[in-house]
Parts: structure tokens; sequence; C-alpha cells
């Protein structure tokens, strides 16, 4: 039986249904449909700006971003796909907090969808810091598919994982 780490909190019906795709070897099939295309945004600087127009659509009033990056260092075994922080910095007398985003580099090769999907998840963390129900729905209201969207984007890091796959 295939484990499936990133889907264990979904029904068993839905875990079955990627098994048996898994056994007749149809999950990157299914994937390649449903998300034929790759995005551009393929350095910080477009990131960033990619970032900063989703966050002047929807969350004027939260903080400014200082920084938004690709980062090789984040990756499955940390579990982190993105990562929203403040770095505490001395200026002068006063201690300033910069906002910076860090998206794991796997996403530079992935669907547009995806790549929307982790930035806008990262995004509502700079209104919502834990992961509640206000959080989803911010989530949501910026990216109205964004529940399908992470159930596939599990299902494309469980395909990612799959011997000789990628």
């Amino acid at each position: 039986m295939t484990d499936l780490r990133y889907l264990q909190a979904y029904p068993p019906h839905l875990q079955e249904q990627v098994r048996q795709m898994i056994a007749s070897d149809r999950l990157g099939e299914y994937l390649r449909q449903r998300y034929p295309a790759r995005h551009q945004v393929q350095n910080d600087k477009a990131l960033y700006a990619y970032a900063q127009e989703l966050k002047q659509s929807y969350l004027r009033s939260a903080p400014n971003l200082d920084k938004v990056l690709f980062d090789n260092r984040l990756d499955l075994t940390h579990r982190a796909l993105g990562l929203n922080t403040a770095v505490s910095r001395v200026q002068g007398g006063k201690l300033k907090a910069k906002k910076e985003i860090r998206i794991a580099a796997l996403f530079k090769d992935a669907a547009p969808e995806f790549l929307r999907m982790i930035v806008v998840h990262e995004l509502a963390h700079l209104r919502e810091r834990d992961h509640s129900k206000a959080f989803y729905q911010l989530c949501q209201h910026m990216e109205p598919d964004y529940h399908q969207l992470e159930f596939d984007l599990r299902v494309y890091l469980t395909y990612q994982e799959l011997p000789n796959q990628s």
C-alpha cells in the first residue's frame, strides 16, 4: 500500500482514488492534463513583483513585503513549501521587523496555479498567523479554487516522491 503522507487528512475514498492512479501509472498523466502549463516567474525579482501584485489586489492594508524569494533550502523534508517570517533588525534606536516570504525552489518548475496557491497562502499569513477558519476564508477570497489547488498540490508532491518520477 502506497504511503500518502501529504494526503493523510483527506477522506479514505480520495486516498484510494490516488492509490489506484499510482497503481495504474496514470497519476502523472492526470497531473499533466490538469496542469499543462509552467509559469514564467523564474527569479526572485519576478517573484517579488508577482507577490506584490497579489498583495495590492487583495491585502492593501497588510504590512509591506520587504523580501520575496525562492529558497533552495526549503524542501519537503522540512514540510515547508513556503515561509512567512518577520526578521527583526535594529536600525538606529528602533527595532524594525522586515516581512519576508520564502517559497521553496521546487515551485520554479511548477504549474502557475500551484505557485499562486503557495503565494496566496503565505500572503494570508500577513493578516492571519494561524491556520484558522478566517485564514482559509482569506485564502479562498484571494484564490476561489484554493482548496482544490491545495489538494492537487498534495497529489503533485506525492507524485514527485514516487520512484522514477518528476
